[in-house]
């Protein structure tokens, strides 16, 4: 590098980048590259669009250079252009080790900074400080989803309404608002923080007051025992505005976990209903027990029966036909609160209802083993009684489960499991009736062919 810097400024560009830092809240250093930039961007239009140029403000003195990199080229190129290359003889006067490929930095000449050269500059300061500034409002958001804020309403929308939260600018969508809730600007309302995204335009804040966590976290404000980690929350359901489960479980025995989420007289639970506008909550004892859940999660309906498909995820509960109404709640939502709760699909049916299809079942079970496995009616009832439904059943079962049915023995037991196995033999040797159909086609298609 040759000769002297190029100054063009002072200490002052220096006071100009710290006021500029202090109003927008960004760090000065980001102010002092924006203005680089900026200088940079003038520089170009100076000398040239196409330059490789390069600007430095110097942190205590405010002093600013501007330099070109030169590409070393072989003297003879063809497309030689002095302000983009140099030649491998005058490189090797600035630096004897360099070769052809590599670059040379050179001083370029003060710019003069008339006004269109100077608002280009002030263009890309304003611009690198908006980005600045929506880095800081990614920044200072980024790690506060999943947190309560309280934002003002700045502006409502058709589909959304636009928020306000420490200066920085929040959307709601409707979608994320409790059903029939509305507010008017200059409200504060507390909010979920859903999602914080870097998009082109700045940080993008979505607030919401319907996620499931939102929930939550109204009551860690609430409840200390929560807040301290005595309790956990291990699953929430919610129809916002109207009714939620919340599943809750402390491996500590000397706390009384309903009695510290409702509060003295109701005030905790009564306090997060408010927020909500009303909204029911049922307060849930967790269970490992998927059955034993299930019975929790159903309240405040009383559960009689509960058989659990854990392959199909799915639930069959049986209640009395006077409980079969609080079972299933208004518009189905206990039921379908429930389901979410536990993730698994619910069916519901009264005692009446079980007992027929449990007779219907039996009847058919016996009818099938008397019909397939030529047994007499006794002996299919009894199988049938035992839970047997179908030679498959049957096929697979263990010699010990069958012979140990009252009345049974190893022989009996031996027979039937032999005759279950030749039927379901038989039926993979036989064809299917859509089998018998498809060759009965062939054969008329083959035979109007001939």
């Amino acid at each position: 590098m040759s000769g002297n810097s190029t100054i063009i400024g002072n200490k002052e560009i220096l006071l100009v980048a710290e006021n500029i830092a202090h109003e927008k809240g960004i760090p000065a250093q980001d102010v002092v590259s924006a203005m680089q930039e900026g200088i940079k961007a003038a520089a170009k239009k100076k000398y040239g669009s196409h330059l490789d140029i390069d600007c430095r403000i110097d942190k205590k003195s405010g002093k600013i250079s501007l330099f070109n990199k030169l590409e070393v080229v072989e003297d003879e190129k063809e497309d030689f252009d002095f302000r983009t290359h140099i030649s491998l003889k005058y490189a090797k006067k600035e630096d004897n080790l360099v070769e052809v490929g590599d670059s040379i930095i050179q001083e370029l000449p003060p710019i003069d900074l008339t006004r269109v050269v100077a608002q280009v500059a002030r263009n890309e300061i304003i611009k690198k400080v908006k980005e600045a500034e929506k880095t800081k409002e990614y920044n200072a958001f980024k790690d506060r989803v999943g947190d309560i804020v309280s934002a003002s309403v700045r502006k409502i929308g058709l589909k959304n309404i636009v928020m306000e939260i420490e200066g920085f600018e929040a959307i709601i969508h409707e979608n994320a608002l409790i059903s029939k809730e509305s507010f008017r600007v200059g409200d504060r309302v507390r909010c979920y923080v859903e999602d914080v995204r870097q998009e082109e335009n700045g940080a993008q804040i979505f607030l919401s007051r319907t996620h499931p966590n939102f929930l939550i976290k109204l009551f860690e404000q609430e409840v200390p025992e929560l807040y301290e980690g005595n309790i956990e929350v291990k699953a929430v359901a919610r129809e916002a505005g109207s009714r939620s489960k919340i599943a809750i479980y402390s491996k500590r025995d000397d706390i009384d976990m309903i009695g510290s989420f409702i509060g003295i007289r109701g005030s905790r639970v009564q306090a997060v209903s408010n927020e909500l506008r009303g909204e029911k909550i049922d307060i849930i004892r967790w269970s490992s027990n998927i059955a034993e859940l299930v019975v929790n999660a159903m309240t405040p309906a009383k559960i009689s029966k509960v058989v659990v498909d854990e392959e199909n995820k799915l639930i069959e509960i049986i209640v009395a036909e006077d409980q079969l109404s609080l079972a299933i709640g208004r518009s189905g939502q206990n039921v379908k609160l429930a389901s979410k709760l536990v993730e698994h699909k619910i069916d519901i049916m009264t005692d009446e209802q079980e007992s027929t299809r449990r007779s219907t079942e039996f009847k058919e079970a016996s009818q099938l083993f008397i019909d397939s496995l030529d047994v007499e009616e006794m002996i299919a009832n009894l199988l049938a009684s035992e839970g047997f439904n179908s030679t498959e059943e049957l096929a697979k079962a263990d010699l010990k489960e069958i012979s140990s049915i009252e009345g049974f023995d190893d022989d009996i037991a031996q027979e039937i499991k032999k005759r279950a196995e030749e039927f379901n033999e038989s039926k993979k040797s036989k064809p299917s009736e859509t089998e018998d159909l498809d060759n009965k086609e062939l054969q008329q298609e083959s035979e109007i062919e001939n």
